[in-house]
């Protein structure tokens, strides 16, 4: 019989709550994240607000702040994600072959250290002119190593492995808005051809600082609706003007269905089938006609040996920028049918903002909940019908439904195209 991977731990921290069920409440009420961003001083950038995390820090795990005082924002997050699910599979509650148990994340950079480079180049340019010796030494004398090495996107996989002493295979994949997606797709496929029995996979991003609000306003990529930020992200809304920036991490622990069972291990629901495209189109813009989607959607259907009608509900990409979610809206008609057939799709980055490289995952684990649950988690601030986007985006309210497959959309800058399908669990 074909190996299965079932999900067996849940955990997340996100700008609306800092724990799975936290998060699902404010969801199914259609709580916005999003106000005006107060990490850093916006006040001079053309958007002022974004999604952040509130009220956590790394002692609620227990954690020594002093060891982890130059670790990344993202990576405490990710241990604060990855200890809930851990602890909700209850997989370390017996001995476990370490080297059975691996580590597969979609991480973003670390911290940037905004202000040291600025200082790094006021000191370059103290004679009126570049001169790069005096980069390199003001670097030398102002540069922690440590912090620097926390930047790199590795080190959130690094740190989880120690934490649980994960021995198996470990891995960190960076293909933008796509990578924890494409990380826990990646994760199943290892499992299922038997290289670890237990895997830990997820997903951590902020981009909530200087350089990266800068290149995604000079993307024209974010919305600049200030005067009303829980307003601001709207997808599929005619005026819709761009995504708000968010934060957080999300993990699952994702497990052989054999192993899961001789353990009596709760079981969340069902890794169906994983898609992975490219458009092979361009860096910053989705094909038009959503070339790479549709053969995402299909992609994943097929390794699931579904047809489009089993599908009872879509969580989209959706953005909140024009291109993407006309284009997602295409693709989705493509796969499924026109209104009526395409079954209901919402975004839940309405509420939450955009997580970047954590979104997918959070999305995921979104519709393992709409699958236990049985309610279909809204798109709020649709308020302006948008003749390209014509299909049921779930407006501004929760809806009861039965839903026994769901489909989670992630594309990221450069083309990349993940779909994963998760499915309840029947035995």
């Amino acid at each position: 019989m074909s190996k299965r991977v079932v999900v067996t731990g849940i955990g997340c921290i996100n700008p609306l709550g800092n724990d799975v069920e936290t998060m699902w409440t404010a969801l199914q009420e259609g709580r916005s994240g999003v106000d005006y961003t107060r990490i850093f001083d916006a006040s001079q950038f053309p958007t002022k607000i974004s999604a952040e995390i509130k009220d956590w820090d790394i002692t609620r795990i227990g954690e020594d702040a002093e060891t982890w005082k130059y670790r990344g924002r993202h990576t405490c997050f990710a241990a604060g994600a990855a200890t809930q699910a851990i602890h909700s599979s209850g997989i370390l509650d017996k001995p476990l072959d370490p080297t059975r148990l691996g580590v597969y994340l979609g991480s973003g950079e670390g911290n940037q250290d905004f202000f040291s480079f600025a200082r790094m180049m006021a000191a370059a340019l103290e004679g009126g002119e570049l001169d790069l010796a005096r980069f390199v030494r003001a670097g030398l004398e102002t540069l922690n190593p440590t912090a620097e090495l926390e930047q790199e996107p590795n080190m959130p996989a690094g740190h989880l492995a120690a934490m649980f002493n994960a021995q198996g295979p470990n891995a960190n994949c960076l293909t933008a808005c796509a990578a924890s997606s494409q990380a826990v797709g990646e994760a199943a496929q290892i499992i299922l051809r038997g290289d670890a029995d237990v895997m830990l996979s997820g997903g951590t991003h902020s981009m909530i600082h200087p350089f990266g609000v800068t290149g995604f306003n000079l993307l024209t990529a974010l919305s600049t609706r200030n005067d009303e930020p829980a307003r601001a992200s709207r997808p599929f809304d005619r005026l819709r003007d761009g995504f708000v920036l968010g934060e957080g991490a999300a993990m699952v622990v994702l497990e052989d269905l054999d192993h899961a069972r001789r353990r009596g291990a709760p079981i969340f629901g069902e890794i169906l089938g994983y898609g992975s495209t490219a458009d092979a189109y361009r860096i910053t813009d989705i094909h038009p006609e959503g070339r790479g989607a549709i053969a995402c959607m299909r992609m994943a259907l097929a390794d699931a040996r579904l047809n489009p009608e089993d599908v009872h509900y879509i969580n989209a990409h959706g953005t909140s920028t024009s291109v993407n979610d006309r284009v997602e809206t295409v693709a989705c008609k493509e796969v499924f049918g026109p209104l009526g057939k395409c079954p209901p799709i919402s975004s839940t980055k309405s509420m939450m903002g955009h997580l970047i490289a954590a979104a997918g995952v959070t999305e995921m684990i979104v519709c393992l909940l709409a699958i236990r649950d049985g309610v279909l988690p809204p798109t709020i601030n649709y308020e302006n019908p948008d003749p390209e986007c014509d299909l049921d985006y779930l407006p501004n309210e929760a809806r009861p439904a039965r839903c026994r497959v769901a489909l989670n959309n992630s594309f990221g800058f450069g083309g990349q195209n993940i779909t994963l399908l998760v499915g309840q669990f029947d035995g």
